[in-house]
């Protein structure tokens, strides 16, 4: 699988048949970051009503979209362009300064037999069930700027309990990032021995597969689309 990173919440995750999914795409002007170029099959997103988050509208072609917020209506599963998708409520911190606290979904789904999970855009300290919702994880999309959403330490917690194979940071601060509202991943990366437990893609791209997944838990840090 091939995993591209264009800044905050949105990835590209290409599986080896060539199926293109895209996670939570932003609004490049309110963000800072680069219009997202690249078709897609499917378009995920956390919300329905979050620009940073659920610009489905702005992926070039005819890509299938789905808000995963549907997916907890539904009881917590929906089959979505070939995909399954498993979602759980989640909602944006509490004292959110500028709006009244939104609902999202965190989610995940199978990619060329690795389970993916996104953390979309959840501010709350994870309850029993919410953390349970991640055991079994490959590939963790993880929240990693702290300020608007779940706190560094509980994002730690929830990766030492579940024990994802590899954890991917994103949502933290970058040189292009407009709102200047986030931490800059050495804050996340201090939870970690860097020495040991961290690698860098050095762009904003990296292939994965089952095979290579590490043993133990590992981060990844990728650079973010230009």
């Amino acid at each position: 699988m091939k995993i591209k990173w264009y800044g905050q919440a949105a990835f590209m995750l290409t599986r080896a048949d060539g199926f293109r999914i895209v996670t939570d795409p932003y609004t490049p002007e309110e963000l800072g970051f680069a219009p997202m170029k690249d078709e897609a099959d499917l378009v995920l997103t956390s919300s329905d009503d979050d620009s940073a988050h659920c610009r489905s509208d702005l992926i070039p072609g005819t890509p299938v979209t789905y808000n995963t917020l549907d997916a907890v209506r539904a009881g917590g599963r929906a089959e979505v362009g070939g995909v399954e998708v498993h979602a759980i409520e989640a909602m944006e911190v509490e004292d959110h300064p500028l709006h009244e606290p939104g609902a999202n979904a965190m989610y995940r789904f199978e990619g060329d037999g690795m389970q993916i999970a996104h953390m979309g855009d959840v501010g709350n300290d994870l309850n029993d069930r919410q953390t349970a919702f991640f055991e079994g994880t490959d590939i963790l999309l993880t929240l990693a700027g702290g300020q608007f959403t779940t706190r560094l330490d509980e994002v730690k917690r929830l990766i030492d309990v579940t024990r994802p194979k590899l954890v991917i940071p994103m949502h933290f601060r970058t040189l292009c990032y407009k709102p200047r509202s986030l931490l800059w991943i050495n804050s996340f990366l201090s939870y970690f021995d860097e020495e040991k437990e961290v690698d860098f893609a050095f762009g904003c791209e990296a292939e994965v597969t089952r095979d290579s997944l590490p043993d133990t838990t590992r981060v990844l840090v990728m650079d973010y689309a230009r």
